[in-house]
This record gives structure tokens, C-alpha cells and sequence, in this order.
């Protein structure tokens, strides 16, 4: 049955785990570098996944790639999806250091608005509730973000470029999801993430074990609850929820990350912050409405 209860409360809890990931992200700055955390993580949820990849296949009743052109177009896609996945997740993780969660979690979400604007690349028309969307995001990114000298904060300008890198990544999962299966598109990104994070981590960081297992616990929630089981629970929900209700619901992330800020890290957001924040839902929101048909006279 579609939008039944349990499964937006399913839904509900996986944007609570995603909210919750920003602060593992800001906690884990405490002991180990982006890259690092980045490549450490993503091996995490690719294992993650590999683990419920079973489960999953039940669920929704399909089987692994059997043709070598199949297998090779998973590989390509998983790679150029897992690249642009690499540089969105940098990104935020880098800015996060420099912002708060409830910030970082407002403006990530901001990708929302940014793919229906960068599909008009793809020969994609723009709906009026885009432009208004749009408009109203970039209200809100002024109030959020832009101090009384017009100077953009650099953590909330890295945040910004991630959240365009993201849209970036959506719109490749868009385009080769519906020629491959898509869990197993997403598990293995995961690993080219992981990848292609490895040689700036040794160049850039000095990782060592004693700093990773220190970083155990925000890790592991990122790797595993939100790469691995809100992802699950994502699957689940979906094929049972209207995809408008699914998107609101998932775009609440936003909201948890600034409840879990303040919860946990005590960051206060002030009043002009609060309704920046406010007008970046509303922009996702507004961008989510489903365009209404036309019915024959």
C-alpha cells in the first residue's frame, strides 16, 4: 500500500540517521584529516552494503549483473558516479570543519534545487516552481551564510561546492542507474570512493591506526549506519512511498542535522541563520512539487 505509515517512519528514520552523519563527520575532523575519513568510511559502506546486498536482492526480487557488456557498464557507471561522489563528499567533509552541522546540513541539501537547474544541460525543461525555488534557496543561502561585509564564510563556500558536486553525482546515478541495477551501482562507488580517496590521503595526511581507531565511532556510523543501513531503509521505504513524500521526507535531513548540532555539539544558530535555514527548506520543498497533468477534456 503506498505511503503507509510504517514506512515513513522508516523513511523518517533513515533522514535521521543521514541528519545525525553530520556530526560524526564534524566529530571525526577531531582526530583524523578529510581524506582519511573520507577513504576510511566509504570502504565501510562498501562493505556495509556488500554484507546486505543478499537482504536486498530479496527485497526487491532481482539478481546480480550476468552479461560481461552489463558488467562493464556497472563498472563504468559505478566509476564516474563514485569519482563525482569523491570530490562532493571532500568537499563537505573539508568545510564542515569550518561551519556548523545545522549550517552544513541546510546548505548540503541545497542539491535538491541544484539538479532539476543542471538537467536543463541534459535538454531538461525548468518548471516554474524551480525558478521559485531557486530564488528563494538563494534568499536563504544570503541569510545562512553571507556575513554584513557581503563575504562569504570559507566552510559554507565548500559546503556550497559540494552541494553542486552532489547534484553532479545525482544526475550520474540518474543516467546509468536505469541501465544497470542501481543497489549495485551504489555499493560500488562506494569502493571507487574509497579508491580514488587513498593516494590524497597518503599525500596530503599522515594517517596512522592510532588516529583511526580513535575516529572508530564517528566512522563506523558514517560507514555503516549511513552508508549502509539509512541507504537500506531508503530502498525499503521507497518502493512503498509516492516519490513526492519520499523526497520531503528524505530532504528533512537538513532539519535533523541542525536538531543533532545543537543537541550534541551545543551549536546555537542565530536568529538571521535560523531563517536563512528556513527559506533553503522552503526552496527544497518548492522544488519538489510534482508537476500537475493535463487531463483530456
Amino acid at each position: 500500500m503506498k505511503n503507509n505509515w510504517k514506512y515513513q517512519l522508516l523513511l523518517i528514520l533513515g533522514a535521521f540517521i543521514w541528519g545525525g552523519a553530520f556530526v560524526a563527520q564534524s566529530a571525526g575532523m577531531d582526530y583524523i584529516g578529510p581524506w582519511t575519513f573520507l577513504c576510511v568510511r566509504s570502504y565501510i559502506a562498501f562493505v556495509t552494503l556488500s554484507f546486505l546486498m543478499p537482504l536486498l536482492d530479496r527485497i526487491r526480487n532481482v539478481n546480480a549483473p550476468a552479461g560481461d557488456a552489463e558488467k562493464k557498464y556497472l563498472l563504468k557507471g559505478a566509476f564516474c558516479c563514485g569519482a563525482a561522489l569523491c570530490l562532493a563528499s571532500y568537499f563537505q567533509q573539508d568545510g564542515i570543519q569550518y561551519t556548523s552541522v545545522g549550517k552544513a546540513g541546510f546548505l548540503t541539501t541545497l542539491y535538491v534545487v541544484l539538479v532539476p537547474v543542471l538537467s536543463v544541460f541534459l535538454g531538461n525543461r525548468i518548471r516554474w516552481n524551480v525558478w521559485l525555488a531557486v530564488l528563494t534557496a538563494i534568499t536563504g543561502i544570503y541569510f545562512l551564510s553571507v556575513s554584513e561585509d557581503f563575504t562569504l564564510a570559507f566552510g559554507d563556500l565548500m559546503v556550497l561546492i559540494s552541494s553542486f558536486l552532489f547534484a553532479v553525482q545525482i544526475l550520474s546515478v540518474d543516467h546509468f542507474s536505469p541501465h544497470t541495477d542501481s543497489v549495485r551501482l551504489s555499493r560500488l562507488q562506494f569502493l571507487f570512493c574509497g579508491l580514488l580517496s587513498t593516494l590524497p590521503m597518503l599525500i596530503f595526511e599522515e594517517p596512522s591506526v592510532e588516529r583511526i581507531l580513535a575516529a572508530a565511532v564517528p566512522l563506523l556510523y558514517a560507514g555503516v549506519l549511513s552508508g549502509g543501513i539509512a541507504y537500506t531503509l531508503q530502498i525499503v521505504s521507497q518502493k512503498n512511498l509516492e516519490p513526492a513524500l519520499a523526497s520531503i521526507i528524505m530532504s528533512l535531513e537538513s532539519v535533523f542535522a541542525a536538531l543533532c548540532g545543537f543537541v550534541i555539539l551545543h551549536q546555537v544558530l542565530l536568529p538571521r541563520e535560523l531563517l536563512g535555514c528556513a527559506l533553503v527548506f522552503a526552496g527544497v520543498l518548492l522544488a519538489q512539487m510534482p508537476e500537475k497533468k493535463q487531463t483530456a477534456v
